[in-house]
């Protein structure tokens, strides 16, 4: 996908995960933001094909979300910062979506296909939704 798009859908994910699982909405909005936004930068740098490439992106991008989110917490909550429990989850979180990218890489790889074929071969622009 494009910056604009995957910011977008980065948006609408971030505000739909914080309306399900936190009292604050937005801070997942904006975190997925950046990261569609980082995602769409880098997509002609990186072959979609290659299931490494795939599962370094989601483990980098779990590790970011999930550290900026740990600090967030930390400062607006007066939280104490507890390093070694959040590396332990965070640890626990990386080997999960790593597997769960492995196990559910072809329906990954599929959407990705089919949002580029929609979207790239001007069957549907994304810049009508996104300009008035």
């Amino acid at each position: 996908m494009n910056k604009k798009l995957a910011t977008i859908c980065g948006v609408v994910l971030g505000i739909y995960l914080d309306i399900l699982t936190s009292k604050q909405v937005g801070i997942s909005a904006v975190l997925f933001a950046i990261i569609g936004y980082i995602a769409g930068f880098l997509d002609k740098s990186f072959s979609k094909e290659s299931k490494i490439t795939i599962i370094l992106m989601v483990i980098g991008s779990t590790f970011a979300y999930e550290t900026v989110l740990y600090v967030y917490t930390i400062v607006s909550n007066n939280v104490p910062l507890d390093v070694l429990g959040f590396a332990k989850i965070l640890l626990i979180e990386l080997l999960f979506n790593g597997l769960l990218t492995i196990i559910l890489y072809p329906i990954i790889r599929d959407l990705g296909n089919i949002s580029e074929r929609i979207f790239k071969e001007n069957k549907l622009k994304p810049g009508y939704f996104l300009n008035p």
